[in-house]
């Protein structure tokens, strides 16, 4: 059985449980700069670089992954948001994207493979891949709204890069997440149907948007509508919400997203609103609280959290759904009429 098929076998039984944030996690070991930078000399300031760790600090990252995998997660995500080479270069790090990627995705894979083997539960690997610091949709000029930083093809080739190093580390599953800019997402999108291609399989892609207003659109511009009937030509696993807002927030647009889209839904909310000083201060029963909602409905497939989130939250989240049913995944109107189980209409 291949990963998407597992997968799938596994959402149609229950309400899956993805990770919750790396970022704020990692702040809890008040680490150093001789922690990030270790024996590497790149001549640069490493702190903050959480995505370097996997090579110069691996056991933060794995008692991490430990953790979210003890609270319930089915889905493990490797901590390579910012692990490509724009990211990269604001810390000389560039060339170390695909040993960054590689082991980073080995880490998240040998802990999923050893609580698989636990308790005969799958468990998946998603490579996670943001968005980049730069967009191909809106000019960083605003004297010159023309102008652009990078080009389609030249990201295209940054995140090529780092796919195949997931890949080459064991990941199942590519998570292009937070994403704000649709265009942006085009351009993982394509460099991950390249890279199944020239592999000769499947590599199935999880779609990840984070709005920026409470319009329910992102920097781009699009709505949720919008940037499903943008990227359902990538045919993807799951399709979803993350970061933005709180789940009190976000809660009109996964109804949005439930109703219309013939996909896995997968939302992993901030844990609220940040405080004055940044921080989250939302408990993990209230987070709980407020995704249950949405799986009370039968709107989603996937829960999780991001910015704020924790092993808490998570665990939380696994107990409020248990034992509820996932949402059932609508038949495309397209299949049913050509199944012949609905008339097709001429529009006048």
């Amino acid at each position: 059985m291949t990963p998407r098929e597992s997968f799938i076998a596994e959402a149609s039984r229950r309400i899956l449980v993805t990770d919750g944030a790396f970022g704020t996690e990692i702040q809890n070991w008040k680490l150093h700069e001789a922690d990030y930078a270790g024996v590497l000399g790149l001549g640069h300031d490493q702190k903050g670089n959480n995505d370097i760790l996997a090579i110069t600090k691996p056991e933060v990252p794995e008692a991490i992954t430990r953790a979210y995998l003890d609270a319930g997660s089915d889905i493990v995500s490797t901590n390579t948001f910012s692990a490509n080479s724009i990211s990269q270069a604001d810390y000389g790090a560039e060339a170390l994207v695909r040993e960054i990627n590689v082991e980073s995705a080995r880490i998240a894979r040998r802990l999923a493979d050893d609580y698989a083997e636990r308790d005969g539960r799958p468990r998946f690997v998603a490579g996670a891949i943001g968005p980049t610091n730069k967009t191909l949709s809106l000019s960083p000029d605003v004297n010159d709204p023309g102008y652009r930083e990078i080009d389609f093809d030249y990201l295209k080739q940054v995140y090529r890069e780092q796919i195949d190093a997931l890949v080459e580390g064991g990941v199942d599953f590519v998570l292009i997440e937070t994403v704000f800019d649709t265009l942006n997402a085009k351009a993982g999108i394509m460099a991950a149907i390249e890279a199944g291609n020239d592999l000769g399989r499947d590599l199935p892609i999880m779609l990840s948007m984070t709005l920026t207003d409470l319009s329910g659109r992102n920097l781009s511009g699009h709505t949720v509508e919008a940037f499903w009937h943008a990227v359902r030509h990538a045919k993807p696993l799951t399709i979803g919400l993350n970061c933005s807002f709180g789940a009190e927030q976000l809660r009109p647009h996964v109804k949005v997203l439930s109703d219309l889209c013939d996909t896995l839904i997968m939302v992993y909310p901030n844990a609220g609103l940040p405080n004055e000083l940044g921080a989250y201060d939302e408990a993990p029963e209230t987070t709980a609280k407020l995704v249950g909602e949405w799986a009370d409905r039968g709107q989603v497939n996937v829960l999780g959290g991001c910015c704020g989130s924790t092993p808490a939250h998570i665990a939380a989240m696994a107990e409020r759904v248990r034992g509820l049913a996932p949402r059932k995944v609508p038949v495309p109107a397209v299949r049913t009429r050509l199944a012949g189980l609905e008339p097709m209409t001429m529009a006048a």
